[in-house]
């Protein structure tokens, strides 16, 4: 329901990094502004944000394992986020629906993208539940982390130095995340098996995906 990525090189990270330095931010709630629970600063300029969108939505596309995970449909604008000490995000789960200049986005997977390094600052790690587990994330610069914008996550405060991430959500052609990851564990053992299995097995499981793909992906 969740997955790893690393998505961006050293010097996209680094170019970021750069962005981040040379812009201002304000309060995060000017993306959320009921949020009771939103404790932290965004991205608001528009030519750096443009900078910054371009970046990471390049480099995910660019990545097999995001696109063949989330099977995007539309990216939201991505963005920078940071938090300093005694800031953070309490628990909670994403919009559904996403007013963007370009039109609504529904919200299947959510998307945070790490830039500082982890030894940088103390506390800000991603908790995202997954059922009756809590799992924390404190990533390497470049290191995505993908999962479904339903689960309830939080951002724990920072206590020490500054936690620079890049934040997006994506709409999938395939909204329901359990058939969304049945697609990829059928993409991925195929990937990982093919050649050691019978041609008309392998046809076979080829066939299942496709035809699993056909009845739950959005029209294209």
């Amino acid at each position: 329901m969740f997955r790893l990525i690393p998505v961006l090189s050293a010097e996209q990270v680094a170019q970021l990094r750069a962005i981040a330095a040379g812009s201002s931010f304000v309060d995060g709630r000017i993306s959320n502004p009921h949020s009771q629970v939103k404790n932290n600063l965004q991205l608001h300029e528009p030519e750096p944000q443009k900078a910054v969108a371009d970046i990471i939505r390049g480099a995910l596309l660019a990545s097999e394992e995001f696109r063949e995970f989330t099977i995007p449909k539309a990216i939201a604008p991505p963005t920078l986020a940071k938090y300093q000490p005694d800031m953070y995000y309490g628990m909670h789960t994403d919009t559904a629906l996403m007013p963007f200049p370009l039109g609504m986005i529904r919200a299947d997977v959510s998307c945070t993208i790490f830039l500082s390094d982890p030894g940088s600052y103390d506390g800000g790690a991603l908790r995202v539940t997954m059922g009756a587990v809590e799992l924390a994330f404190k990533e390497a610069p470049g290191i995505a982390i993908v999962y479904p914008s339903t689960t309830l996550h939080a951002v724990e405060p920072v206590t020490r130095g500054e936690r620079l991430v890049g934040l997006t959500f994506i709409q999938s052609r395939v909204a329901d995340p359990a058939q969304r990851e049945m697609l990829f564990d059928l993409n991925d053992v195929a990937g990982r098996e093919g050649f050691n299995m019978a041609p008309e097995n392998y046809a076979r499981l080829r066939g299942i995906q496709a035809n699993l793909t056909r009845r739950w992906i959005d029209a294209p």
